[in-house]
């Protein structure tokens, strides 16, 4: 691997020559750079760059996995809903974070150690963890104590190894960011694209992170200290100012990176969530926007997070908009009835387009119930019918989906997630526009085609560690402990905190001049109503844990972590302490195509569920097979997607019960 690990250098020559508002333009020496000369300021935001690329690749798929987001996409969509799960998913996350940030971690370590530049230090080693804790979240057993090092096939190590290795990382970072740096060294503030070098604020990221890392032992009665997760969450963030951001841009100046051909200064997650047109909302996290805790009250987030199209449009004489309706997206059903997905196939959910002009479509239905019932939906359209066939003509400023198959036709109910960066085929309309249109056409005459959503726009903030986040977990801590009044204090201050939080930047997306009513900010009386309405439990005897998970899921959205924190709860099989169900609703799918990879027959059996990733065929089981098969004996088969990784066992006999021995 660190063959590769001079690839950044090369990427700070080309983006170096085009100017990027300063966000990553900061190499000194353009003409000769190398890897002796390279300044520390300059290794440690590509090492951010490219760790927020793997993580946005992370973060969509886990929230395929974890029931936020479904997928047509054949790579991604069994993630969600057959979970026949397939390697190509894989790949990404692992290159990304090991060819393109750990490759780099040794070589900013060791340069700021020269120059006496302890923060950098500090920060490569809270980069280390972050990195290593995704991949162990992911892979299990990974190339660790080896992996930066000189093999091109670096030993394995377990999961209890990396998870150690990563604390020893941040206890480190702390004490190093609590050094005063030689007077000769790099101020940390002229490369940190996150904190801007407030030292307070990596501290605090630090002991977030730490929290959030204890956490995960909540099964290991011999390892799991309440205590200790406290002690960090009074020492991390404690309010939305300490939160640590990516900020994210979508401008005019921005260039396309030279490894993966997307815009450098734009959100991972947007990367992978919306920078196409599979994506949607899943019912499952719908309902809990709409009906949380069965109060059928609305939440002011649900508009921000569920994207909308136009619909009903009307053109003027100049074909422009006129008139229209937006039309809020329905959420697809994975769980439940999953109807439409059952008629029309796991990967059916289709593209909604725009008629340009008048456009007839013809489709043949045998079945008289449901050539009656899509004739009854056409909710005034022009048709004519002849036999079995049902012609329709979809008005020009229509939308509709171009197939003859009628089980696909209502289909414009589900709004992707889609939005467009200036670098992505919004540059005719500038920075402030970043909507899907459905068709050039469409684009010229003002009809939108999604508005996108929250978390995944170009300009989206990252969320790499937040209040909001330290919140549920000092509550679910405070609950597991019994304090049920300390619990639902926490448990109310991280749904206010995340709420502010999207207030804040729904507030400067406003104040900047977006158009997009989406971006605006939420009613504060509607805000006020929700809190204290029965969405939100008001009364800390009756607080559930299902009550603290389900706000925190809604919370973290597009985040590997609702897939840990669904893990470490085992799903909804109910079986953890005496908390009973705490994701009600989520199982496996009807459409459930996953015998060969996940292969519990029971609930309560760990196999049943998702529990990690298969490594990547094209890199590790390619290269290195031998040494993945020596630490995991089921690592080359389909089913090790059924397999714990070291935190989700109770014991370390367990964990080494899984991966010394087939499972099967």
């Amino acid at each position: 691997m660190k063959n590769l690990k001079y690839c950044i250098a090369l990427v700070c020559v080309v983006l170096y020559t085009t100017s990027c508002n300063d966000w990553l333009d900061v190499n000194n020496d353009p003409d000769s750079p190398n890897n002796k000369s390279a300044v520390v300021s300059n290794r440690l935001p590509w090492i951010q760059k490219f760790y927020m690329y793997s993580a946005g690749a992370t973060n969509m798929r886990t929230a395929c996995q974890a029931g936020i987001y479904y997928s047509n996409n054949t790579n991604n969509n069994h993630l969600g809903v057959t979970w026949a799960c397939q390697p190509g998913s894989t790949t990404t996350s692992y290159q990304t974070w090991f060819v393109s940030s750990a490759a780099n971690l040794n070589d900013l370590y060791n340069k700021a150690q020269e120059e006496g530049a302890y923060h950098y230090m500090a920060a490569a080693n809270v980069m280390h963890a972050l990195g290593f804790m995704e991949m162990l979240d992911l892979y299990g057993e990974i190339p660790y104590t080896e992996a930066l090092g000189s093999s091109p096939s670096p030993a394995y190590d377990n999961g209890k190894t990396v998870f150690n290795g990563c604390i020893a990382k941040l206890d480190e970072a702390i004490e190093l960011l609590n050094r005063t740096q030689e007077t000769t060294a790099e101020s940390l503030s002229s490369g940190d694209l996150w904190n801007e070098g407030d030292v307070n604020k990596w501290l605090k990221l630090c002991y977030g992170l730490k929290a959030r890392y204890l956490l995960k032992l909540s099964k290991k009665t011999d390892l799991y200290n309440p205590e200790a997760i406290l002690d960090c969450l009074s020492r991390g963030p404690q309010s939305n100012a300490d939160n640590t951001f990516a900020r994210c841009y979508n401008s005019a100046s921005d260039v396309l990176d030279y490894l993966y051909f997307d815009p450098i200064m734009t959100n991972g997650n947007w990367d992978y969530a919306a920078y196409g047109s599979n994506q949607r909302i899943t019912k499952y996290y719908y309902d809990l926007l709409t009906n949380m805790r069965g109060s059928g009250v609305e939440d002011p987030r649900m508009t921000k997070i569920v994207p909308a199209s136009m619909s009903n449009i009307k053109l003027d004489a100049s074909n422009k908009v006129r008139e229209f309706k937006w039309l809020r997206s329905e959420g697809v059903d994975i769980y439940g009835d999953a109807t439409r997905l059952i008629a029309g196939g796991a990967t059916s959910i289709q593209i909604a387009t725009y008629a340009d002009v008048d456009k007839e479509i013809k489709y043949t239905i045998e079945d008289n119930a449901d050539r009656t019932a899509f004739i009854a939906a056409l909710a005034g359209k022009p048709y004519t019918v002849n036999g079995n066939d049902v012609t329709v003509t979809y008005k020009a400023g229509s939308v509709y989906v171009n197939s003859t198959n009628y089980k696909y036709a209502g289909d414009t109910v589900y709004v992707n997630l889609r939005t467009n960066s200036v670098q992505t085929g919004n540059a005719d309309l500038g920075e402030l526009d970043m909507n899907w249109y459905f068709t050039s056409q469409s684009k010229s005459q003002g009809a939108v085609g999604s508005t996108g959503s929250f978390q995944v726009r170009p300009n989206s903030d990252q969320e790499i560690l937040t209040y909001h986040e330290m919140c549920f977990i000092k509550a679910e801590v405070y609950m597991r402990k019994g304090d049920k009044s300390n619990a639902h204090k926490a448990y109310q201050d991280g749904i206010k905190a995340h709420i502010d939080m999207m207030q804040e930047k729904l507030t400067e997306w406003k104040s900047a001049g977006h158009s997009n009513p989406d971006m605006w900010p939420m009613d504060e009386s509607a805000i006020m109503t929700y809190l204290s309405g029965d969405a939100v439990c008001q009364d800390a005897g009756s607080l559930t844990m299902a009550d603290i998970m389900l706000q925190k899921y809604l919370a973290m959205g597009c985040s590997i972590e609702n897939w840990n924190d669904m893990r470490r709860f085992n799903y909804s099989a109910g079986n953890i302490d005496n908390f009973g169900v705490v994701y009600p609703g989520y199982d496996r799918s009807p459409l459930f195509a996953g015998q060969a990879e996940i292969i519990g027959s029971s609930k309560t059996d760990l196999t049943y569920w998702m529990r990690r990733w298969r490594l990547p065929d094209t890199l590790e089981l390619k290269y290195n097979s031998t040494n993945a098969k020596e630490a995991n004996a089921n690592a080359l088969e389909k089913y090790i997607w059924s397999c714990p990784v070291w935190w989700d066992c109770t014991t370390d006999d367990e964990y080494f019960g899984y991966i010394q021995a087939a499972l099967k």
